[in-house]
Parts: structure tokens; sequence; C-alpha cells
């Protein structure tokens, strides 16, 4: 187990990174880029490029290699000078029993249960990075159709299929309450998800309709399914890269490289495609028209390079998370971020408050942290301590 104040640093990083890339891609999305001048709101056109954030996305992943070269050649230069030793417990901590435990137990997990990520095992990290690329375009596509807060509540699902995952593919057992608090979540997004359709907010093309409220927006509607059906292949990005990081030794910056390489091969290898079959057709593709646009707005470049900076934070302080605790708490705090992005789209004025929105996010915080363990209702307390070990730790068994 990490130190508390190791952890705390992760968590802290992980949610600042995530609250700036939420804000700062909503922020992308909202820059008018095309007939800005018209008077007619409906005739502006707005940045909608969700394949282009995601390359952006996967060139912040990419630029972490920089640092981890770094720090390698550093943990070269140091090993040179010091001499290559074995790991003793450090004079401060020798009088300490626990201490000289956890470090036995640590060289014995390492020497036994652990594989260096070498040769083509490096390969692994496709299979996460195309879930991830396929998610986050998905993704971007949701957010241009609903609020920012509500975007990330409704990725506060993917705990749903974290724990399905882990059940069936990790062998994570669950017991009854866990379940239960799994449809508390369930419920959570649900009436979030409704509120986006019944009661949305406003667009920017529409902030000065006087059309009247509408009873069912579609676009809305569009939106959730996109960001619902992201969190699946999140979940098993999540838990495919806990299964390649507690079987093989790999260092988090590195696994976050590797997946930003990975899928800048990917994405622009399949750009060209997309705009060949749907470039005409689907703004989404239009491939010169996208780098228009990015190249000629300095606050669409300017975000880009701050979504990058973000993401490569986030990114790394995800996976440590993951390495060090589980892929249930990592999808667990990227649900309790959604706070911090509600309060800030509120301050700045994008979105109007929602009690609806308030019920919908109270019961799916709830559930989720029911689920980890972070709250333990008697009622709900199981008979066995040893069902009652919740999924946030991480089980060290093969």
């Amino acid at each position: 187990m990490p130190k508390p104040n190791a952890t705390l640093v992760l968590v802290a990083g992980m949610l600042v990174s995530g609250v700036a890339n939420t804000i700062l891609n909503k922020l992308q999305d909202m820059q008018c880029v095309e007939n800005c001048s018209d008077p007619d709101p409906s005739k502006r056109q707005y940045f909608e490029q969700p394949v282009w954030q995601t390359l952006n996305m996967f060139i912040g992943e990419a630029a972490v290699w920089s640092v981890y070269l770094f720090q390698m050649w550093q943990t070269k230069r140091i090993a040179l000078q010091d001499h290559v030793e074995e790991v003793v417990p450090s004079a401060v901590n020798q009088l300490d029993a626990g201490v000289v435990v956890d470090d036995a137990d640590r060289l014995l997990k390492n020497s036994e249960h652990d594989e260096q990520l070498t040769g083509w095992k490096n390969f692994l990290f496709w299979i996460p990075t195309i879930c991830d690329l396929t998610a986050t375009t998905l993704m971007n596509v949701g957010l241009i159709y609903t609020a920012a807060s509500v975007y990330q509540m409704l990725r506060g699902a993917v705990v749903i299929f974290t724990g399905v995952f882990s059940y069936f593919f990790l062998k994570r057992r669950m017991t009854r309450w866990e379940w239960i608090s799994l449809f508390l979540v369930v419920a959570g997004v649900t009436v979030v998800g409704l509120s986006s359709v019944l009661y949305p907010q406003e667009k920017p093309s529409t902030f000065t309709s006087d059309d009247g409220e509408i009873p069912f927006d579609w676009e809305s509607f569009l939106g959730v399914v996109f960001v619902l059906g992201a969190q699946i292949l999140t979940a098993t990005q999540f838990v495919v890269e806990e299964k390649i990081m507690s079987r093989y030794q790999v260092k988090p910056l590195r696994a976050v490289g590797l997946e930003g390489t990975f899928g800048l091969v990917s994405v622009l290898t399949g750009m060209p495609i997309l705009y060949a079959i749907f470039g005409n057709s689907r703004p989404y593709f239009d491939l010169p028209r996208g780098w228009e646009q990015v190249s000629t707005h300095p606050t669409v470049w300017g975000t880009g390079i701050a979504i990058a900076t973000s993401i490569a934070f986030f990114n790394f302080f995800g996976l440590s998370i993951t390495t060090t605790v589980s892929a249930t708490a990592r999808s667990t705090i990227d649900t309790c971020r959604t706070l911090f992005i509600w309060m800030v789209s509120l301050y700045l004025g994008w979105e109007r408050f929602s009690w609806i929105q308030v019920l919908g996010f109270t019961v799916m915080v709830l559930g989720t942290f029911i689920f980890n363990g972070v709250i333990k209702p008697p009622f709900l307390q199981p008979r066995e301590s040893a069902e009652s070990a919740p999924l946030l730790r991480d089980e060290q068994e093969d």
C-alpha cells in the first residue's frame, strides 16, 4: 500500500487535472469558428471536431515520453554513482520491523509475480488504447450536445461497468450490498440523464432563442447515449490496464507514453480513412476543415495545448492510482470530480442550477461510495468480515 501522503497527492492531482480537462474541452466546443458575426445565432458554426480533440489527447499522452526518458536517465546516473546494491531498509527504518517485512514482501512480489514489459508485450497496451480512443471520441461528441456537468455526471456510470467487469474478469467477489449500490448508481445516472433531456441547458446557438421551452431535446438525448455508451469502453480500458499492470512491471508514466504513441498512430491512420468515407457528409470527419479551424483560431489551438497538458497529467495520476490502489478507486475519484466541474460551470454561467441533477448526482455518489466501502450503512453490513473488504483495495492474489 502507498503512503497516505503519496496517495493524497495522486488523488489531488487527478482531480485538478481532470476538472481542467473537461472544462477546457467544453470551452473549446463553445468557440465560434464560422459566421461568427451573423446576428442569427443559429447560423453560427461552433467548433465540433471530436476526432481532432481525440488526436490532441493522445499528443498530450505521448508527450510524457520526454519526462519518462529523463527519469530513466536520472535513475541510471544515480545507480552508476552509488553502484548496484541489494535492497536494504534505510538506516532510519532499520529498527522498524514492519518496514523490514514490507521491504522483504515487496522483493518477493517483484521476483515471483512480476515480469518486465518488453518486446511484443508492449503492444498489449494497444488494447486499452483502442478502447480509450473510441470512448474519448464518443464522449467528445456527447460533450457537444450536453452540459459539462451532465457529461461528467453521466461518466459516473463507469463504476457500474468497472464493477461488473472486475467481477467477471478480475475474479473479484461482490457482496449483495455492492450489487445494491450499483443499482443506486444506475438510478442516479438515469435521473441525471432524464434531467438533461427533459430540462436541457441552453446551447451556444440558442442563447437568444424565443421558441419557448422544448419538451424533449433530441440533441441532449443523443449526447446522453454517446456518453453512456462510451463508459462501457472506458471500464474495459480500466480493467485491462489493471490486468496488465498487475502482471508486468511497468511504470505509470511509461504506460501513458505507450498509450499515447499507439493512440497517435491509430488516429493518424484512421483520420484519412474516415475523411475518405464520411468527410463530405459528416463535419466531424472533415479533416481539412478541422485543421483550418484549429490553425486559424488562437483560442482553439490555445485551449488545445492546455487540454493536451492536462490530459497528460490526468492519465499519469490515473494510472498511478490504478497501480497503487485499484481500477475501481480510479473510477470513483473520476466520479467525484464532477462536483468541482459543476461548481465551475455554474460560476461561469454555462449552466442553470437544477435540483433534479442534485438528486441524481447525490444518489449516484451514494451508490458509488457504498460500492467502494467509503460509506458502510449498518443495515448493509455483511456478517463475515471477509466479504466486507471493499473493492477499493487491490487484491494481490493471482
